[in-house]
């Protein structure tokens, strides 16, 4: 069972999606996403799968919650560097995003 001091030690924050496209080279249908998390973290790349529910037109703009703290992981040839959230929803993965416009680099608390 995971601690209260495992959550901890997680860095969660508001970005905001400045570019998606689509991965062409992902093993399963993703985006990579270029995310604004203000001047403390600056701009940083994801790959999602969330290519079920989302086009990437639609994503720009949208702010969304990321880890930021996790080591970047490569996915073929794209380096991935923060991991947005989302669930496992019917249909596919629904994005975790704010319910108002907040600051890029909010943490979640």
């Amino acid at each position: 069972m995971a601690a209260f001091d495992d959550f901890m030690k997680l860095d969660i924050r508001v970005g905001t999606i400045t570019d998606a496209k689509v991965f062409a080279k992902a093993r399963k249908p993703a985006y990579q996403l270029m995310l604004d998390f203000g001047g403390e973290i600056g701009t940083k790349r994801s790959s999602a799968q969330i290519t079920d529910r989302y086009k990437p037109e639609e994503l720009i703009g949208k702010q969304v919650l990321a880890v930021v703290n996790f080591p970047p992981r490569q996915i073929a040839d794209f380096m991935s560097e923060v991991l947005v959230l989302g669930t496992y929803s019917e249909g596919g993965v629904v994005l975790v995003t704010p319910d108002k416009k907040v600051q890029n680099g909010d943490k979640l608390g």
